[in-house]
Protein backbone atom coordinates (compact mmCIF):
# COMPACT_ATOMS: atom_id res chain seq x y z
CA UNK A 1 0.00 0.00 0.00
CA UNK A 2 2.47 2.38 0.72
CA UNK A 3 4.65 1.29 -2.47
CA UNK A 4 1.68 2.27 -4.41
CA UNK A 5 1.37 5.85 -2.37
CA UNK A 6 4.84 6.30 -3.22
CA UNK A 7 4.29 5.43 -7.00
CA UNK A 8 1.08 7.78 -7.22
CA UNK A 9 2.87 10.34 -5.76
CA UNK A 10 6.42 10.07 -7.74
CA UNK A 11 4.50 10.00 -10.91
CA UNK A 12 2.30 12.92 -10.11
CA UNK A 13 5.38 15.02 -9.50
CA UNK A 14 6.76 13.45 -12.77
CA UNK A 15 3.78 14.24 -14.95
CA UNK A 16 3.81 17.88 -13.05
CA UNK A 17 7.86 18.74 -14.22
CA UNK A 18 6.47 18.14 -17.47
CA UNK A 19 3.70 19.85 -17.63
CA UNK A 20 5.88 22.77 -16.46
CA UNK A 21 8.19 22.41 -18.92
CA UNK A 22 5.56 21.81 -21.28
CA UNK A 23 3.82 24.82 -20.95
CA UNK A 24 7.49 27.07 -20.10
CA UNK A 25 8.20 25.91 -23.91
CA UNK A 26 4.68 26.97 -25.13
CA UNK A 27 5.19 30.46 -23.34
CA UNK A 28 8.92 31.18 -24.60
CA UNK A 29 7.66 30.18 -28.51
CA UNK A 30 4.99 32.49 -28.16
CA UNK A 31 7.15 35.13 -26.79
CA UNK A 32 9.88 34.43 -29.58
CA UNK A 33 7.08 34.65 -31.92
CA UNK A 34 5.97 37.72 -30.58
CA UNK A 35 9.11 39.41 -31.02
CA UNK A 36 9.20 38.51 -34.32
CA UNK A 37 6.52 40.36 -35.73
CA UNK A 38 6.56 42.89 -37.96
CA UNK A 39 4.80 46.41 -37.76
CA UNK A 40 2.06 45.37 -40.42
CA UNK A 41 1.26 41.83 -37.97
CA UNK A 42 0.60 43.76 -35.00
CA UNK A 43 -1.67 46.49 -37.10
CA UNK A 44 -3.59 43.54 -38.44
CA UNK A 45 -3.81 42.14 -35.27
CA UNK A 46 -5.19 45.76 -34.01
CA UNK A 47 -7.30 45.99 -36.64
CA UNK A 48 -9.24 42.33 -35.62
CA UNK A 49 -9.99 44.08 -32.00
CA UNK A 50 -10.92 47.05 -33.60
CA UNK A 51 -13.54 45.50 -36.05
CA UNK A 52 -14.47 43.83 -33.02
CA UNK A 53 -15.18 46.72 -30.62
CA UNK A 54 -12.22 45.78 -28.19
CA UNK A 55 -10.79 49.50 -29.14
CA UNK A 56 -9.45 49.56 -24.86
CA UNK A 57 -7.08 46.30 -26.38
CA UNK A 58 -6.42 47.41 -29.96
CA UNK A 59 -4.66 50.59 -28.60
CA UNK A 60 -1.54 48.71 -27.23
CA UNK A 61 -1.38 46.60 -30.27
CA UNK A 62 -1.21 49.69 -32.79
CA UNK A 63 1.42 51.36 -30.21
CA UNK A 64 3.76 47.91 -31.25
CA UNK A 65 3.29 48.73 -34.67
CA UNK A 66 4.16 52.38 -34.38
CA UNK A 67 6.82 50.93 -32.11
CA UNK A 68 8.14 49.14 -35.12
CA UNK A 69 7.37 51.86 -37.68
CA UNK A 70 6.76 55.41 -36.50
CA UNK A 71 6.42 56.73 -40.15
CA UNK A 72 3.47 54.91 -41.15
CA UNK A 73 0.64 56.81 -41.28
CA UNK A 74 -2.08 54.43 -41.04
CA UNK A 75 -1.28 53.19 -37.66
CA UNK A 76 -1.52 56.34 -35.99
CA UNK A 77 -5.23 57.38 -37.51
CA UNK A 78 -6.14 53.51 -36.35
CA UNK A 79 -5.03 54.63 -33.23
CA UNK A 80 -6.25 57.54 -32.68
CA UNK A 81 -9.71 56.78 -33.60
CA UNK A 82 -9.57 54.81 -30.34
CA UNK A 83 -8.53 57.01 -28.15
CA UNK A 84 -11.33 59.24 -29.54
CA UNK A 85 -13.28 56.49 -28.55
CA UNK A 86 -12.38 55.51 -25.29
CA UNK A 87 -12.34 59.53 -24.65
CA UNK A 88 -8.88 60.19 -24.48
CA UNK A 89 -9.21 62.54 -26.62
CA UNK A 90 -5.35 64.39 -25.94
CA UNK A 91 -4.63 60.96 -26.72
CA UNK A 92 -6.36 61.11 -29.87
CA UNK A 93 -4.78 64.82 -30.72
CA UNK A 94 -0.97 63.47 -30.39
CA UNK A 95 -1.88 60.81 -32.51
CA UNK A 96 -3.37 62.80 -35.14
CA UNK A 97 -0.80 65.68 -35.01
CA UNK A 98 1.88 62.76 -35.75
CA UNK A 99 -0.05 61.93 -39.08
CA UNK A 100 -0.59 65.84 -39.65
CA UNK A 101 3.49 65.99 -38.98
CA UNK A 102 3.94 63.01 -41.30
CA UNK A 103 1.52 64.30 -44.47
CA UNK A 104 0.70 67.95 -43.84
CA UNK A 105 -2.18 67.68 -46.95
CA UNK A 106 -3.81 65.05 -44.98
CA UNK A 107 -7.45 66.80 -44.63
CA UNK A 108 -9.16 63.50 -42.78
CA UNK A 109 -6.65 64.24 -39.72
CA UNK A 110 -7.30 67.70 -39.83
CA UNK A 111 -11.23 66.86 -39.23
CA UNK A 112 -10.20 63.78 -36.88
CA UNK A 113 -8.28 66.28 -34.79
CA UNK A 114 -10.56 68.96 -34.86
CA UNK A 115 -13.66 66.71 -33.90
CA UNK A 116 -11.58 65.74 -30.77
CA UNK A 117 -10.64 69.31 -29.54
CA UNK A 118 -14.55 70.08 -29.75
CA UNK A 119 -14.53 67.43 -27.31
CA UNK A 120 -12.15 69.20 -24.89
CA UNK A 121 -14.48 72.49 -25.96
CA UNK A 122 -11.08 73.58 -27.80
CA UNK A 123 -13.51 75.63 -30.41
CA UNK A 124 -10.88 78.20 -32.10
CA UNK A 125 -8.27 75.88 -32.40
CA UNK A 126 -10.70 73.25 -33.85
CA UNK A 127 -11.92 75.92 -35.80
CA UNK A 128 -8.75 76.39 -37.15
CA UNK A 129 -8.39 72.23 -37.96
CA UNK A 130 -12.12 72.50 -39.78
CA UNK A 131 -10.56 75.61 -42.01
CA UNK A 132 -7.29 73.64 -42.92
CA UNK A 133 -9.57 70.38 -43.89
CA UNK A 134 -11.66 72.66 -46.28
CA UNK A 135 -8.84 74.31 -47.42
CA UNK A 136 -7.17 71.08 -48.54
CA UNK A 137 -10.58 70.04 -49.81
CA UNK A 138 -12.99 72.18 -50.76
CA UNK A 139 -15.66 69.21 -51.06
CA UNK A 140 -15.00 67.82 -47.43
CA UNK A 141 -18.65 67.06 -46.17
CA UNK A 142 -17.66 66.00 -42.80
CA UNK A 143 -15.37 69.07 -42.48
CA UNK A 144 -18.12 71.73 -43.25
CA UNK A 145 -20.58 69.81 -41.10
CA UNK A 146 -17.78 69.00 -38.14
CA UNK A 147 -17.55 73.50 -38.25
CA UNK A 148 -20.97 73.97 -37.93
CA UNK A 149 -21.33 72.37 -35.02
CA UNK A 150 -17.88 74.40 -33.52
CA UNK A 151 -19.25 77.53 -34.93
CA UNK A 152 -22.53 76.68 -33.34
CA UNK A 153 -21.08 76.33 -29.67
CA UNK A 154 -19.00 79.67 -30.74
CA UNK A 155 -22.47 81.42 -31.16
CA UNK A 156 -22.34 81.93 -34.60
CA UNK A 157 -25.83 80.49 -35.51
CA UNK A 158 -25.85 82.00 -39.04
CA UNK A 159 -22.57 80.46 -40.02
CA UNK A 160 -23.55 76.86 -37.99
CA UNK A 161 -26.36 76.88 -40.60
CA UNK A 162 -24.23 77.51 -43.53
CA UNK A 163 -21.72 74.65 -43.32
CA UNK A 164 -24.52 72.18 -42.57
CA UNK A 165 -26.11 73.48 -45.81
CA UNK A 166 -22.67 73.18 -47.45
CA UNK A 167 -22.33 69.41 -46.16
CA UNK A 168 -25.97 68.72 -46.83
CA UNK A 169 -25.36 69.82 -50.60
CA UNK A 170 -22.14 67.96 -50.45
CA UNK A 171 -24.43 64.58 -49.60
CA UNK A 172 -23.59 64.66 -45.22
CA UNK A 173 -26.53 62.68 -44.20
CA UNK A 174 -26.21 64.08 -40.48
CA UNK A 175 -26.64 67.48 -41.84
CA UNK A 176 -29.45 66.76 -43.60
CA UNK A 177 -31.21 65.38 -39.81
CA UNK A 178 -29.84 68.81 -37.99
CA UNK A 179 -31.56 71.20 -41.34
CA UNK A 180 -34.76 69.34 -41.12
CA UNK A 181 -35.13 69.00 -36.93
CA UNK A 182 -35.52 73.27 -38.59
CA UNK A 183 -32.33 74.36 -36.27
CA UNK A 184 -31.70 76.61 -38.96
CA UNK A 185 -35.11 78.34 -39.20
Amino acid sequence: MKVMSRLKSKLSNIILVNLTIYIIGILAISSAYAQDKSADQYFAEAELLYRNFDYELAIPVYSKAIELDPEEVKYHLQRGFCKNITHDFEGAIDDFTAVIKLQPDNGFAYVSRGSALNKLERYDEAMTDFNMAISIDSKDQEAYNNRGFTRKKLGDKKGACEDWNTSKKLGNEEAKIILKNNYCK
